[in-house]
């Protein structure tokens, strides 16, 4: 990077510092592509913000930075509640720092649906990595997405990209719809499963265990490794059972222990070789276009849903049909369609 590029830098860094509010656009770029920790977490504040004139702003942002993005490598993180998804983060987000990488975590926390608040406890469940240089964890609350994914979510990932990290880390709520949307926005989507909580195939979807890239059995400590090992057997078996990986990739089933630090460079060669051989048969460049064209065609329906809530007489219009539906004196398809007319009219 020349001179005039660093200190363009470095002022916008300086203006970030003295101010409150949002930055104009192009500081607020300047201030991100420096590395600015301050700046990243602005940016996604920006992104996150229901305004009009934010989203415009955060557009703008999202179209300069894109050309200067980092190459990355994307993590989806997923599995029932209480299977550590936080503490495995931990742990190998230790590793990840050991061999020289910068890394994200973008945790996506469960949102009441009474209050549509959050917990927001990532970083105190990973006090010491949240403490880390080279180390941005950003907890989102889910509110009203899809099986808990922030909408939002992919926006993020290219802010921290074009902030330098390497390595970006989605995790989900849990086992639900949200792995379908997770799958279409990292590049390699890693499944975290317990042993010895009784019959470890039942309650897990065909379709969850298709999705992922790899599996991990996590707590691998003490007297559950011979449980762990003979549930790592039951799950080799079981997808051995599912249709092979278009991209000829074979599903993995790994085990690690953050109490020990077991397993976490055998997870990291694991995935180093997934982008080595994906990039080789050019699979990952072509499943990052298809996640492009997914995410436009997604933004189109977030907009438009958002503009017909918003509409004059959708809004005014709603309350009642909504009453008429409820009461049987009018069918939901009907409804659905005066509504419509409504919102093109």
């Amino acid at each position: 990077m020349d001179n005039s590029k660093n200190s363009a830098h470095r002022a916008a860094v300086d203006r970030l510092r003295n101010k409150q509010r949002f930055l104009s656009g192009n500081d607020l770029a300047q201030a991100l592509m420096a590395g600015d920790i301050r700046a990243l977490a602005e940016a996604i504040t920006l992104v996150e913000s229901s305004r009009a004139d934010h989203q415009k702003q955060a557009e703008e942002l999202i179209n300069t930075v894109m050309p200067h993005r980092h190459k990355s490598f994307r993590l989806g993180l997923t599995g029932v509640p209480g299977v550590g998804k936080s503490t495995f983060i931990e742990a190998f987000g230790q590793h990840l720092l050991s061999m020289g990488h910068k890394l994200a975590v973008l945790a996506i926390d469960p949102s009441s649906q009474r209050s549509k608040g959050s917990i927001l406890g990532d970083k105190t469940r990973m006090e010491t990595l949240s403490q880390s240089e080279g180390v941005f964890i950003r907890p989102s609350p889910s509110a009203d997405s899809l099986g808990g994914v922030a909408r939002k979510t992919r926006e993020s990932i290219i802010l921290c990209e074009a902030a330098g990290f390497d390595y970006i880390i989605v995790e989900t709520v849990g086992v639900g719809q949200s792995e379908v949307e997770v799958k279409s926005m990292v590049d390699f989507f890693l499944l975290l499963m317990l042993a010895g909580a009784g019959d470890e195939l039942q309650g897990i979807k065909r379709g969850i265990m298709e999705m992922a890239d790899g599996l991990a059995i996590t707590k691998v400590d003490g007297q559950n490794g011979t449980l762990a090992k003979q549930a790592q057997r039951n799950y080799k078996n079981a997808l051995h059972l599912l249709p092979q990986n278009e991209n000829g990739w074979i599903t993995e089933v790994m085990l690690c222990s953050a109490l020990q630090g077991d397993g976490f460079k055998e997870i990291y060669d694991h995935l180093r070789s997934f982008e080595e051989r994906m990039t080789a048969n050019g699979f990952f460049d072509g499943n990052r276009m298809e996640q492009s064209l997914h995410w436009m065609k997604q933004t189109i329906a977030n907009q438009l849903q958002d503009r017909f809530n918003s509409h004059p007489e959708v809004q005014l219009q709603m309350p009642i049909l909504a009453e008429q539906v409820k009461s049987a004196a009018l069918s939901p398809f009907r409804a659905a369609r005066l509504l419509l007319e409504k919102f093109f009219a």
